[in-house]
């Protein structure tokens, strides 16, 4: 029997929570956003939906991030997230009028959301390093000589 240590425990859990909730709170954003007035800001209101994609995404890939595959999409989608924050963040400060009519989820590193998607990558990136080698290989069962009754 193999003695691992499980992925989804302790902050890897509440990691997964946040990432969740972020989703949860980008993909409405975006979603009324682009209901209700998408012709008046389309780079911004597009952009909170990349971000809540991007979210919903890191979500899934955290939550399998057991499997070899799903780990490399949570470093992809966490890594991509980071860029965004610092894109998005760094563009609605230097030219504000980008993003004069609304606010994306990124907008000023993230200020509307207390600044959770600027520390969210950091801590996201720490968490897969220190789980990169995932769950231990199966050990096969010993060999039992005799019957198996």
């Amino acid at each position: 029997m193999t003695s691992h240590r499980p992925r989804m425990t302790g902050i890897g859990r509440v990691l997964v929570i946040v990432y969740a909730v972020m989703a949860l709170a980008a993909t409405g954003r975006s979603l009324v956003q682009i209901v209700e007035d998408f012709a008046f800001a389309p780079l911004a209101y597009s952009l909170s939906a990349v971000a809540a994609l991007v979210y919903v995404l890191a979500t899934v890939a955290l939550v399998r991030s057991g499997s070899a595959a799903w780990y490399v999409v949570a470093w992809v989608a966490i890594c991509f997230e980071l860029v965004g924050v610092l894109v998005v963040g760094t563009l609605s400060l230097v030219l504000p009028e980008l993003f004069s009519h609304d606010a994306t989820v990124w907008s000023g590193y993230g200020f509307g959301y207390f600044w959770v998607p600027l520390v969210l990558p950091f801590v996201g990136i720490w968490w897969l390093v220190a789980h990169r080698d995932g769950p231990p290989e199966p050990q096969p069962l010993p060999a039992t000589e005799g019957s198996s009754w």
